[in-house]
């Protein structure tokens, strides 16, 4: 768990766009995490669908934006499609990675597990967190949703 202040971990990752070192990624930026339970769900669509239309907007503030759930990347590969499809960008490129986090191991050291959702096999889904990290690598504010509860990004 990272309390408001504290270095947020600087994890190595998968992601659709390669491998990443979290603070080598995030630069001197500010930055949001975002989880999601599940790809190829309505509700993840429409919520990764929005940020990806925000994007531009996150970019002039010098934001960078990464999302992140248990499923592999390639399931995150393929379900880009819909969500460029849904956002109207089909002809664009996605605009921000995707953590696969299929070990659950940074979502465990996040503290972002929901402790009753799960998926078909019976493990526990990532809730609906997001995490803000200023520029100096320091969690900034952070808040926390069941799986079930969808986010308005507005």
């Amino acid at each position: 768990m990272v309390n408001l202040g504290d270095t947020f971990p600087n994890f190595k990752a998968e992601t659709t766009v390669g491998t990443i070192q979290f603070h080598d990624w995030l630069e001197n930026s500010w930055g949001i995490l975002f989880s999601h339970p599940s790809d190829f769900t309505p509700v993840c669509t429409t919520e990764l669908a929005r940020v990806a239309n925000l994007t531009p907007e996150f970019e002039k503030r010098g934001v960078k934006v990464i999302a992140l759930s248990c499923d592999s990347v390639d399931s995150h590969a393929k379900w880009i499609k819909d969500i460029k499809s849904y956002a109207g960008r089909a002809d664009e490129g996605f605009p921000y990675p995707i953590i696969a986090d299929e070990s659950r191991a940074l979502a465990v050291q996040l503290g972002m597990l929901d402790p009753v959702e799960r998926d078909k096999d019976g493990l526990p889904l990532t809730c609906r967190a997001v995490f803000i990290i200023g520029p100096e690598k320091t969690l900034r504010l952070s808040f926390l949703y069941p799986a079930t509860t969808g986010r308005n990004f507005e």
